[in-house]
């Protein structure tokens, strides 16, 4: 996504209110710092120096919502012990969330407590029941849900097994939606997808998906044979699956898999980056902003959010900054050797994405190169870019040229977006890098025909594809040269 995009995503997501409904509970985190061991068991000592204390679980989501400047109205039990009370009070202190909460008594809420030193969690103690809401609560929470949904342009479910859903919750939901004609959005626990009935969209982690379905979901293509089989035996639109580092896999009934990669960021905290994901989800599915869209936009944000301690939110400002961060790296950078390529096509493949290759002299870069280069890149998730060396471009196209030289062209590709990696070669032909590289998919123009592109039957050998990318009529390096002389003077 974009620094447009994302802009025109923010824009769109202003002010819409949505309703979060689920398990609600406290996260508490004790911070502090380990300097001995204990003297009554081998176990670390924390001198605690801080606390803070936080909503979270669906509260969590609701305060993702406010923080990415939509509003939530927050739906949900309590128990009527000190820390229903807590929580009571922290729904009241948080901007941007209206809170609809039951209380039921004799029932305990849910808190965690995070022991946390030098940023790491020692240890995790929760006081919880996984119990269902009384019959009295339960019709409590489902008036609450039915007045809430009143100006929400759509609805989360948040699952965290704790009871606040029980299947009466969840039907008289999804009733309520449907009538109010706004989308619903399930965050899953446990084995059964089905029980959400034909909501507009699931959002399982890989393990709960791998559970649902009993299959493995460790590749793309295990990713999706279990998605087919998820969507077979449950009733929602679309499914969604968050994949950590691999990014998420989205499959929608009737449509093919697509895959979604995210930045390599640095993890600091993971706690509610799944809330996060969400909240941002939602917001963008209730702008009607386009499904492939929305998946990117949670990305992002769940991406920036696990480089914040605690269960974090994530503002619009965090977003632009991260996201034209991401821009600012040296074009240098980008400019490899052929050790380098092997090193960087390593790390791409143990991350899960697929790599590119094309190649060409890239003299006076026009629209046409630049067209070229965004459609290769549509077709994988990494470019890698062959470039000439000088030498080899005058062997090829006569003694002027190169007009611009390898230095000028290498810099000028590598501040394009589109491209990852640019790799010059001095070969009459860039078949050492394609061996080297290995790509899963090798580009060249539309003007060369598929048999004779070089180093495709080799990519072809162990199941790499090769394809032709459309030229842009009226654009080359040769008629901008020819235009120039006939303007000169």
């Amino acid at each position: 996504m974009d620094v447009s995009s994302l802009q025109h995503v923010l824009a769109a997501i202003s002010g819409l209110k949505i309703a979060c409904v689920g398990d609600l509970m406290i996260d508490r985190y004790v911070y502090g710092e380990v300097a001995r061991i204990s003297p009554e068991a081998p176990i670390p000592v924390l001198a605690k120096s801080s606390e803070t204390v936080m909503l979270g679980a669906v509260g969590n989501v609701a305060r993702n919502v406010a923080a990415l400047s939509g509003q939530a109205v927050l739906c949900a039990p309590v128990g009527d012990d000190a820390s229903g009370q807590e929580l009571s009070a922290l729904v009241g202190q948080a901007s941007g969330v209206t809170g609809n909460l039951v209380t039921q008594p004799g029932r305990p809420t849910t808190v965690k407590v995070r022991f946390v030193a030098s940023g790491q969690q020692l240890l995790r103690v929760d006081s919880e029941t996984s119990s269902a809401i009384d019959s009295v609560a339960e019709a409590a929470l489902i008036q609450t849900i039915n007045d809430a949904i009143s100006g929400a342009k759509l609805v989360v479910l948040s699952d965290y097994a704790k009871g606040a859903l029980s299947p009466a919750v969840i039907a008289a939901t999804r009733e309520a939606a449907a009538k109010a004609g706004i989308g619903l959005v399930v965050d899953p626990k446990g084995r059964s997808l089905a029980k959400y009935g034909p909501v507009d969209l699931i959002k399982p982690n890989a393990g709960e998906l791998s559970l649902a379905v009993d299959m493995p979901v460790g590749t793309d293509a295990e990713v999706e044979a279990a998605l087919i089989a998820a969507l077979e035996v449950c009733e929602a639109k679309a499914l969604l699956v968050t994949r950590a580092a691999q990014g998420m896999s989205l499959a929608v009934r009737g449509q093919p898999v697509r895959h979604f990669r995210g930045k390599k960021r640095e993890v600091f905290d993971v706690s509610g980056a799944g809330d996060t994901g969400l909240a941002a989800l939602g917001l963008a599915m209730a702008a009607g902003i386009e499904i492939g869209a929305a998946v990117e936009f949670a990305i992002l944000a769940s991406g920036v959010v696990v480089g914040k301690a605690g269960t974090a939110t994530v503002t619009p400002a965090d977003l632009i900054e991260a996201e034209l961060t991401s821009h600012m790296a040296p074009a240098e950078d980008k400019i490899a050797t052929p050790e380098d390529l092997v090193r960087m096509v390593a790390a791409w493949r143990a991350e899960g994405l697929t790599v590119g290759f094309t190649n060409g002299c890239f003299d006076i870069l026009h629209r046409g190169h630049v067209a070229y280069l965004a459609q290769a890149r549509s077709w994988c998730d990494r470019l890698i870019v062959g470039l000439n060396t000088d030498r080899s471009v005058s062997a090829l196209k006569g003694p002027s040229r190169p007009v611009n030289d390898l230095e000028s062209r290498a810099l000028v590709l590598a501040g394009l977006s589109h491209v990852d990696l640019v790799v010059p070669f001095d070969e009459d032909t860039p078949i050492g890098l394609i061996e080297a590289a290995r790509p899963d998919v090798l580009i060249k123009g539309a003007d060369y025909s598929e048999d004779g592109v070089v180093g495709g039957d080799f990519v072809k050998s162990y199941g790499g594809r090769v394809r032709l990318a459309n030229l842009v009529d009226g654009y080359s390096t040769t008629a901008a040269i020819a235009r120039f002389k006939k303007d000169a003077p």
